[in-house]
């Protein structure tokens, strides 16, 4: 999420836009890798501990951040940030600009429990009586915001999500074909994720250790809280002699190619930019149905095998017959092209210019008619 929003806001200053950018805290990796050289606007005083509550942190400094530069509007770059966004609304009342939100992951919870799923259905109802727009990252997302947040479809716009460049995508397929043809030998499995709860990576592993033949290897890129655990249940699974944890990398999508399937085990996702990561570069792909998109994502199945959520035999049984090489390269290139940085980009200003406009529309008077348009 955090790397698709710095690579918007490089693509907008790139376009001649004025597009600050508010971080809570730049100890991030990623302020040396795609955030590298941009400007940005962040609190001066450093709290200790601000890792563990900086959302909060947020809610406290970045209030002030805009009434010094007074933006036309505001982009809440995922599900993250929502409390953010509405907090400003509390505080700034009718100063705050609007807010265009971008929903970055399921909206359903099917994974959590009745009580949680209430009061998340609370939770965003309120978002949105306090955000101005939504922004879904596929087509079936428009639904999913229009019945979970409770506003009109007028109030969402669709957006595929630019996670890839055309530029990126020209670059796996060239190291794809560079690439000598996998003959014989293990199965190559990665994924790339934060190694957190949501990830389920224990069931990766699981399905792993049953699937997965003796010559069978999978790479995990990420890093997180669940990393020791994880490690442990490779070793009592006694698969950690084939299973290389290689932490935190900064271009994990250009080493895709290097691999013949991308694995995702997620409880939960909005559109996973890793499975567009691996449709550029025309790898096979296994997937839990984890959000609505996912079946529109990979076409009904046909770029990729898609298992229930917390399906374990189901995943180790799509890992025992996964076939190398075997993707459909012109659906595949077809489908990551929807997902550019180039189309996207514009159409997020294209958005928010139509949500200035509205706002800046005149209210008609009490009493006044107005003619519907047809």
């Amino acid at each position: 999420m955090e790397r698709i929003a710095l690579r918007l806001v490089r693509r907008w200053r790139d376009t001649g836009l004025d597009a600050p950018l508010f971080l809570g805290r730049t100890d991030g990796a990623m302020a040396e890798d795609v955030g590298a050289g941009l400007d940005f606007v962040s609190p001066r005083r450093r709290w200790p501990g601000i890792a563990h509550w900086e959302t909060l942190w947020m809610v406290l400094t970045l209030p002030r951040a805009v009434r010094i530069l007074r933006p036309d509007m505001l982009f809440c770059a995922g599900n993250t940030y929502a409390f953010v966004a509405v907090m400003l609304k509390l505080i700034l009342g009718r100063d705050c600009p609007p807010i265009v939100a971008k929903i970055s992951n399921n909206l359903d919870r099917a994974d959590a429990s009745l009580f949680y799923r209430v009061f998340y259905r609370i939770w965003l109802r309120i978002q949105g009586l306090a955000i101005d727009h939504f922004v879904g990252m596929e087509k079936p997302m428009r639904a999913e915001i229009v019945q979970c947040v409770g506003v009109s479809p007028a109030r969402v716009a669709v957006i595929p999500d630019p996670a890839l460049s055309e530029a990126q995508i020209v670059r796996l397929r060239q190291d794809a074909a560079a690439l000598p043809r996998h003959a014989g030998g293990g199965h190559r499995f990665v994924t790339v994720a934060r190694l957190a709860p949501q990830k389920n990576l224990a069931l990766m592993l699981r399905g792993f250790a049953q699937g997965g033949d003796a010559a069978d290897t999978l790479t995990i890129f990420g890093d997180g809280p669940e990393r020791a655990m994880l490690e442990a249940l490779a070793l009592q699974l006694g698969v950690s002699g084939r299973v290389a944890f290689r932490g935190y990398v900064t271009n994990p999508a250009g080493l895709l190619s290097q691999y013949d399937t991308l694995l995702l085990s997620s409880h939960y996702e909005g559109v996973p930019a890793v499975i567009l990561e691996a449709l550029a570069a025309n790898i096979g792909i296994i997937a839990t149905d984890c959000s609505r998109s996912m079946a529109s994502l990979l076409q009904q199945g046909a770029l990729g095998t898609l298992v229930p959520v917390g399906d374990e035999a189901g995943f180790a049984a799509a890992i025992r017959t996964a076939r190398p090489q075997s993707q459909d390269a012109r659906r595949t290139l077809h489908q990551a092209r929807r997902f550019t940085i180039e189309h996207g980009a514009d159409h997020y200003i294209r958005v928010m210019r139509n949500v200035l406009r509205r706002r800046a529309a005149p209210a008609p008077m009490i009493g006044e008619v107005v003619t519907p348009q047809t």
